[in-house]
Formats: structure tokens, sequence, C-alpha cells
């Protein structure tokens, strides 16, 4: 069909235009429903053939064959560059560096020739960033690319979370134009204020009415309503790391922060690490940089997150080489609640050189330092309600002390048998806590065996420095029975473990029988005391002590009423010595001293005094001479 014939078009709407070797009748789209644009049928005129184009665009090593009016109508750039190729009767233009290449080209050009198209949530951030290039905007046409991509972003798009999501996607590839036209800021700060929304619509749902008519929030135990968590999973990190500071930002739940930092992390660390199966550097620096972030944007607040996850992070941290502030601040948050571990946390695997430890001793060791940090800053605003107060009762930092030992205790044990073990790291870990977290060392001592079993070559004085460590007042009786008979343990630790048996055996002995011997009942009271004060922590000890302090002021006092008895039985003694001087008063007076015993307790009810004995010894001493 040639150029010359006459084509008869009842529709004025529309016009002419050419694509490549045909030519097609198309009308300019209308906006459908939801803001997009849909394609126009073809039957509204007839193919045209064997028209020449006019100018050649070569975009990314794509060469399309166009027209020059369709383009230069709707496009600035393409405007500017025909006007300086002017001379030659085809011109090519090469468009450098395009957002999109190709694809993003041919919709561009489609528009431009009024071949409808739907504008999508997977197209219009491509769309924006190509109108924009190419200047598409209302300067050069009415109703122009730019405007009407605009215009779906903001009345369609940012009123739908998963689309928001989707064009987050979409612009991974065009940044940073697409920053720059603000279309992830966009999305982003729709992205949070749906999820501030939600927040605020389910603390709503669960305010109730409790028995006495008071309006309270009802505990919610699962995060059941955020279920942004799982849609905003599958940007990427540097997108999601935007995205979690907006919602924080908001005000949004730290539980829920924390929720959604466990399932990205889930999916990006364990999840494609198996799809992949090989460790290279690319996927090693990709998964450095999720951890980094994923430990960046941990809430400030306890709990957020469970331990278990700090300690997977951490020892993720450690096999991919992270940063030290990321190691560090992951060291930091489970010192602050190790109370809460277990044993199979604090095996931390070593991924150092041939010859090392097995586990991380290193990195066990920091995080004890911080626990003890902690505590000890945490007993310091309380030393005067624990201090001035006689009750036994522990504050709860003394309750995480006491647990963390136990804790200790048995990782000592566990990683005690390990050859490469030295013996400095092992004592530093166990003297990592203050002497009172300890109520009892039968954990400590099996430790201590543990290791003095696998370094028999151990010297003795390093054995002596090591048993040192162990306060065998507080062994069990079972505990001291083995260490008795432990060849392990320098001769040193053995005596004292005896003398300590001993003491414990007396003071038993006693105890049974306490109305046969004062003195020794009061001195097994003192051992007992002792030892018990030994065990306590330093506000239960001052405690003992004063009540300790005022029983021993009572048993001075009471010295001192007898010394003076025996002050003024003397007195009177040395008058009878001096008028009498006969043998027979020796006698009796060296009996009486031998009745006297400065030791003994408070005459009881009834009887008569020192003083009062002698004064009657004195008279009938008298009448007999």
């Amino acid at each position: 069909m040639g150029v010359e014939e006459e084509v008869m078009v009842e529709d004025s709407a529309c016009e002419l235009v050419l694509v490549g070797e045909e030519s097609w009748l198309l009308g300019w789209g209308v906006g459908d429903n939801n803001g997009g644009l849909r394609g126009a049928s073809r039957d509204c005129g007839k193919v045209f053939r064997d028209v020449p184009s006019d100018i050649i665009i070569q975009v990314d090593g794509g060469t399309f064959s166009l027209h020059k009016f369709p383009l230069v109508s709707r496009s600035g750039r393409i405007r500017k560059l025909v006007s300086e190729r002017r001379d030659s009767d085809i011109s090519r233009i090469e468009l450098l560096s395009l957002p999109g290449g190709a694809e993003s080209f041919e919709l561009a050009a489609q528009f431009c020739y009024g071949i409808n198209f739907e504008i999508t949530a997977a197209n219009v951030a491509l769309l924006c960033c190509v109108s924009d290039y190419l200047e598409m905007t209302e300067e050069y046409s009415k109703n122009n690319l730019s405007s009407r991509a605009e215009e779906y972003l903001d009345f369609v798009v940012s009123k739908n979370l998963e689309m928001c999501v989707e064009v987050l996607q979409n612009c991974e590839n065009l940044l940073p134009l697409a920053d720059e036209l603000n279309i992830v800021t966009r999305c982003i700060d729709s992205i949070a204020s749906k999820a501030c929304v939600e927040q605020i619509a389910s603390s709503f749902s669960r305010l109730e009415y409790s028995s006495s008519g008071r309006l309270h929030m009802s505990k919610q135990t699962k995060l059941e309503l955020d279920w942004w968590i799982e849609d905003i999973s599958v940007l990427r990190v540097d997108l999601y790391k935007r995205v979690i500071t907006a919602i924080r930002c908001r005000g949004v739940r730290p539980e829920s922060i924390g929720a959604s930092l466990v399932n990205y992390a889930e999916k990006e660390l364990i999840k494609k690490s198996n799809l992949w199966n090989q460790s290279t550097n690319s996927t090693v620096n990709q998964e450095r940089l999720v951890v980094e972030t994923i430990v960046s944007l941990l809430p400030v607040e306890k709990f957020a997150v469970p331990i278990t996850f700090l300690f997977g992070m951490l020892r993720s941290a450690v096999m991919l080489d992270c940063e030290v502030s990321c190691r560090l601040d992951l060291e930091r948050r489970i010192g602050s609640q190790l109370d809460i571990a277990t044993l199979d946390d604090l095996l931390i695997p070593s991924f150092r050189h041939a010859g090392d430890t097995l586990f991380d001793v290193e990195t066990v060791h920091r995080i004890l330092i911080n626990f003890s940090q902690q505590d000890d800053s945490e007993e310091d605003m309380d030393d005067g309600s624990v201090f001035e107060s006689d009750s036994p009762t522990r504050s709860p930092s003394q309750t995480a002390l006491f647990k963390v030992a136990k804790l200790v205790d048995s990782y000592l044990a566990e990683i005690a048998p390990d050859a490469n073990l030295k013996l400095n790291m092992f004592m530093a870990v166990a003297e990592s806590l203050p002497g009172h977290a300890r109520t009892i060392h039968d954990g400590l001592y099996r430790a201590i065996d543990v290791y003095l079993k696998a370094h028999q070559g151990l010297a003795d004085p390093d054995k002596r420095k090591l048993c040192k460590l162990i306060d065998f007042q507080k062994l069990s009786q079972e505990a001291g029975s083995h260490a008795a008979q432990n060849e392990r343990l320098p001769l040193q630790s053995i005596v004292q473990v005896l003398y300590h048996e001993q003491l414990r055996l007396r003071s038993s002995l006693f105890s049974s029988y306490p109305d046969d011997d004062p003195k020794p009942m009061q001195q097994s009271w003192r051992i007992n005391s002792g030892a018990r004060s030994a065990a306590m922590s330093p506000g239960d000890n001052y405690a003992c002590l004063r009540r300790e302090n005022r029983d021993l002021k009572l048993e001075l006092a009471r010295m001192r009423m007898r010394l003076n008895d025996l002050e003024k039985d003397h007195v009177c003694m040395k008058r009878n010595i001096e008028r009498s001087g006969s043998r027979k008063f020796m006698s009796s007076f060296s009996k009486k001293i031998g009745k006297l015993n400065i030791f003994a307790h408070s005459p009881l009810k009834g009887s008569s005094s020192p003083s009062a004995e002698s004064q009657r010894s004195e008279s009938k001493l008298t009448e007999r001479m």
C-alpha cells in the first residue's frame, strides 16, 4: 500500500504515527479506574507500509528505528538532540545511561506513539525515572508521561503497603535517581505510616475494662497483627534499614521491630545461605553487611529480641569477621541479660587459625566482664537499701549473679578438657565474677578437677595458684570428701580440705549435744556463722556481722561483771590471809579457786554469785577460828 493512498478516518482524535516499517492509526489512551493506561485497539485505522523511519535511537546496545515527530512532541531531551542534527537526513541518537535501559525506552516510545499500556507498581518507578531522563514533562505536552506516573504513585501506590514494597524493590536498580526523584522516600513514609496506624488500631482493640471498671490494656502474647513484618522482609538490606529507621521514628513497639529483625535475619542469613551452598567473596560481604545492619537496628530496650538470637548474631559476626564495634555491641547486649542464657548459648565456636581453642573463650570472657560491670553499677545504686537492712532477701541483681555463677561453672567444666586452653584464660573466666556470686563452690571445684585431669603436666606452682580459686569452706560434704582423696590437688589444698572437714565434723558433733558443754557450742556457732557469712553477699554478710557484734558486746559485758566479782573476792581473801595465815585456810582457798570458771555462762536464777559464796565461806571460817 503506497504513501499516496488516501485513508478516510472518521475519528478526529486519531493521528498517524509510524513504528518501524508499519504505520498505525492509534488513539491516545485514557486513564482507567486504577490510574493506569490501557492498550488501545489497533483497528482504528489501516496499516501504512513501506514508510521509512527518519531517526535511529540507540540505547544500551539496542536500536530503535522511529520517527521524529511523535518523539519530539513529548520528549524535551530528544527534541534538543534532533535539533542538533538538522543537516543529516537520518539522525542517529545514542542515549547514554538511560534508567532501565532498552526496556524503559520502549515503554516511553509506546507512550509517545500513543500505544497505551497499563501503569502498575512494577513499572511506575521505571516510568518516573525514564520520563525524568527524557524530559517528558508538561512543558512539552499535556498529560505527559511524567505527570501520569506521578499521579499513579501518589494516589494509588501510597495507599497500599504491598504496592509500596513492590515499588521499593524495583527502585533497587534505579538508585540514586529514584531517590533524587523522591520515589523511595514517599514509599518509605507510606509504609511507616501504615505500620504506625496498624499499631494504634491494634492497641485500641486490646483495650478492655477490668473488674473494678478501670480501662487497661490487655497483654498481647503474639504479634499477629504486625502483618507488615513479612512484607518488608523482601527488601534489599539498605532499603530495609531505611524502612525500619522510619518505623522506629514513628514510635512502633520495640517488640515489633525486634520481630521484624529476627524474621529478616532468618531469611537473609539462613535460607539464602542454604541456597548458595558456597562461600564466595560476594556472598560473605553481603552476609557481613546484613549482620552489621541488623545489629545497628537492634532496639535499646532489653528483651526486645530473644537472647538466643543475639548469640546467633554474635556467632555470625565472629565467623564473618564483622567490625569490632558490631561485636562489642552484641557482647554488651548479651551481658546485660546473661542470667537467662544457657550453656549452649555460651559455646561459641572458634573460627581462627589451627591450634586455637575449640571455643571462643575470649569473647565469653568479655561478655562476663560486661555482666559484672553492669551488675556492679546496679548494686551501687542500691547500696543504701541493701546495707541498712537485716533482711536476708536478695536483690534481683544478686539472683542474676547466682544464676550466672552456676552457668560459668558449667561452662568452665565444658571447656576444661581442651588441651589448647591456657591456664591464665581459664582463671580469667573463673575470676570474672565477684567472690559473693558463688554460694557453693562444688561446680568450680569440678571444673578445676577436670582441668587438672586434662593438663597433667601442669607445674605445682600453677596448681596451687589454680586451687586458690576454691573456697573450701563452701564445698558440700560430698565434694569435700572427694577433694580430701583427690591426688591431683596439691598437698596444701588437701590439708585445707581436711582442716575444714574437721571443723565441720566438730560443729556437727557439738550441735548434736548442745547441753553438755556450753563452750564448744559457742565456738561451733562462730564457725558456722563464719562459713555462712562467707557464702553471703556483702549486704547479708554485713547484717550477720552486726548481729555477731551485738552478741560479742553482751558477752564482754558479762565478762566485766564476772571480773569485778573476782576482784572483790580477791580483796576479801587477801584480808583473810593477812589475818590468819593458816594452811587450812589455804587449802580451802585453792578448792574455791578450782571451782571458778570465767568462761562459764551467767549463773542461773536462784544461784549465788562468787562474791556471796566467798562471804559465806569467810563467815564459816571465822566461826571455826
